[in-house]
């Protein structure tokens, strides 16, 4: 769906999905809630069926995993670790992943081994499952493999010194080597005399190299090879020429352990190669699932209901609907009950200012951008909700600097690309319709607009102060009134 740009920014479409992903439990599972669009339903028949089928289907996977996270034993996603980008090198044949990338790896099959167990477990009500029966195929077991990457791998993702026995071998000689340096240098430090020696100091690496420190004074009588300085330029950190042959022996034995960690990484991921196709797909379905997880864990904090979906000129029937943003800021909500018949094309709202209109609007349109979204909606049982080919708002005060516009100059923008582009199956949303202009000028040119829009057939919702616009309902078939007042007690 392309749903406007300027539509979602100013429903705040992005901080809504914001809130929905920190119910998420894996960063690649709060990034995919992220990225969720509406999807688009317009166009044939066929193509809005297809549309409408998709949707339920994407719904009825929340509400499955929503029984399972609230069941006997619930669910919760294992760790998914980000390998997207290793994922796709592996395509490239002589190329070798990281030891951490490589207990990735080993955490991307362990969590799908387990989680494939989860979803099929016989103990778990099978209507939960079923609808994730598809995800839980895509998932793999390789236990060989499994077991392989865990045997070489510590859990910091360093190659285990019993990864291969020429590690085994070099690692050992090298810590004796080093051993035997630090050794032979703290004999040579305690025969330096009192005012060449540092205090507190003690045998150090700089460079790669051992040294001892030295006053600079020292530097004379103790020769070598200067490695660094202190920042006050007073001691010098120097390695003996003793020490010179025992520190090329240790960078040797270094350099064949670099080459026998490389040599180990490259045989572990050519044994990753073959499989990444399923990897990849392993991978994406555990994401998947967890976006899920983190929209179940949402419908159960916001308490969703369970929704039947309509085409877009079927109307709305919205019981203990709650704008999503205010209800996320953990403030008391006041819910509102909504109906719309097919007849009903366009609704005018009017009331007091700050009396909660632009709350309405905002909130039916979140509501409609979230169902088709995937994202269960905060209303209540037996809620009705259309889906839509795009939606179209002009809320708030708009007026633009940048573009020399006066408020009512970007309403008119706004509005001019509404009446333009908007279909009988699209919603529209305008907000104090016929303001910031002359009331008479105003109230005629969002009377022409309601009435092209209704006529088209498109679902209009409108708030306005003009009492001239209320007159529309009894003139033109399609629009209806309602106004929001406020609770005296």
């Amino acid at each position: 769906m392309t749903v406007q740009p300027h539509a979602l920014d100013v429903l705040e479409f992005a901080r809504l999905l914001d809130h929905v992903a920190g119910h998420a439990s894996t960063t690649p599972g709060a990034a995919r809630i992220r990225a969720l669009r509406p999807l688009r339903v317009g166009g044939t028949h066929l193509e809005r069926d297809e549309a409408l089928t998709a949707l339920h289907r994407e719904l009825a996977r929340v509400t499955a995993m929503r029984a399972l996270v609230g069941g006997e034993q619930p669910f919760r996603p294992e760790a998914i670790p980000e390998l997207e980008q290793p994922l796709q090198r592996l395509r490239v044949l002589g190329t070798s992943w990281t030891g951490p990338e490589l207990l990735g790896a080993l955490t991307l099959l362990r969590s799908s081994r387990l989680t494939q167990a989860a979803l099929r477990d016989d103990a778990r009500h099978p209507a939960a499952r079923a609808p994730l029966a598809a995800l839980a195929d895509r998932l793999i077991v390789r236990s060989a493999l499994e077991q392989q990457l865990a045997r070489v791998l510590t859990d910091d993702g360093e190659l285990r010194d019993d990864a291969s026995p020429a590690l085994r071998r070099v690692r050992k000689e090298l810590r004796g080597a080093e051993a035997e340096i630090v050794r032979l240098l703290e004999r040579l430090m305690g025969k330096l005399e009192a005012h060449h020696r540092v205090d507190d100091a003690s045998v150090t690496l700089r460079n790669g190299r051992w040294v001892i420190p030295v006053r600079r004074e020292g530097r004379g009588s103790v020769g070598g090879i200067v490695h660094d300085t202190s920042q006050s330029g007073q001691t010098l950190f120097v390695e003996p020429p003793a020490a010179v042959e025992a520190g090329n022996r240790i960078r040797e034995l270094e350099a064949e352990e670099r080459a026998e960690c490389e040599r180990l990484l490259r045989e572990l991921t050519d044994l990753l190669r073959p499989e990444r196709e399923a990897l990849a797909d392993a991978w994406d379905a555990l994401v998947t699932l967890d976006s899920l997880y983190g929209r179940a864990r949402y419908a159960l904090s916001a308490k969703c209901s369970d929704i039947e979906l309509a085409a877009s000129r079927a109307g709305w029937h919205i019981r203990d609907g709650r704008h999503p943003l205010l209800q996320a800021q953990g403030v008391e909500v006041v819910p509102f009950d909504l109906a719309m018949g097919p007849e009903e094309r366009t609704l005018l709202v009017s009331g007091p200012n700050t009396g909660g209109k632009t709350v309405l609007l905002k909130a039916l349109a979140l509501i409609a951008l979230m169902v088709q979204s995937g994202i269960p909606a905060p209303v209540g049982a037996e809620s009705v909700v259309p889906c839509f080919d795009d939606v179209f708002a002009d809320i708030g005060d708009e007026q633009s600097l940048e573009a020399s516009l006066s408020t009512f100059s970007a309403h008119l923008k706004h509005l001019k690309e509404i009446v333009d582009h908007a279909t009988a199956d699209s919603l529209v949303l305008v907000d104090e319709l016929g303001s910031g202009t002359d009331p008479l000028e105003g109230a005629a040119l969002g009377g022409a607009i309601l009435e092209a829009l209704t006529r088209r057939g498109t679902t209009t919702i409108a708030t306005t102060h003009l009492g001239a616009l209320k007159e529309l309902a009894g003139e033109v078939p399609g629009v209806v009134n309602a106004s929001l007042q406020f609770d005296a007690e």
